[in-house]
């Protein structure tokens, strides 16, 4: 398989240990996504959605172990049950606020990823396909994870 990127993601968090842990810990960080210019067409209809799907790639992440510690819960989980960015495709997705679109630019809030990571896909939140409510969550559902900056 080869991905190419499509953009970047430019966010106030230089380091790891900056960002939020997920997009509802955020509390309204600003970013901005810069979509490469043969891409910028395909923007085409998006301003109308309050919320967009960033998928990404965790370039700064190392490649992570089966089993990790999640911040907030005490026993090691396996990798795939956490929302850990160590994964061993190294792939984010994170479902961000879209403000606007100018001229290839989308100016977004609730930003958890590094700035400079690149850009693989967008996709537009659907309430009718992307909400799930009253559903098991596992492992979750035991505890109270007010974590990094939530």
């Amino acid at each position: 398989m080869n991905f190419r990127p499509i953009g970047t993601i430019r966010t106030p968090f230089a380091e790891p240990f900056q960002a939020p842990i997920t997009t509802t810990y955020s509390r309204g960080a600003p970013g901005r996504v810069k979509v490469l210019p043969q891409f910028v067409e395909g923007l085409k209809d998006l301003a109308g959605f309050e919320r967009i799907w960033l998928l990404w790639h965790a370039h700064r992440c190392e490649e992570a172990p089966l089993i990790v510690q999640p911040p907030f819960a005490t026993p090691p989980k396996g990798v795939f049950a956490t929302r850990s960015q160590s994964r061993p495709n190294a792939l984010g997705l994170s479902c961000v606020r879209l403000l606007g679109v100018e001229a290839g630019v989308l100016h977004v809030a609730d930003v958890d990823m590094l700035d400079g990571t690149p850009l693989l896909d967008i996709k537009p939140y659907s309430r009718r396909s992307d909400c799930f409510p009253n559903v098991r969550c596992g492992w979750f559902e035991d505890v109270d994870a007010p974590s990094r900056h939530g």
